[in-house]
């Protein structure tokens, strides 16, 4: 599924930088970003 911008998020649950669980409905109503990248050293 490819997002376009002013989209709306579908619903997702992740974990931040201090391992604290986000979820898309606390962030409801809120601009935000999800940042994704390869974990270190692996390949592609």
């Amino acid at each position: 599924m490819l997002l376009n911008i002013g989209d709306n998020a579908p619903s997702f649950s992740l974990k931040n930088q201090d391992g604290v669980t986000i979820t898309s409905e606390l962030l409801k109503g809120e601009k935000f970003i999800i940042w994704f990248y390869p974990k270190a050293s692996t390949p592609g």
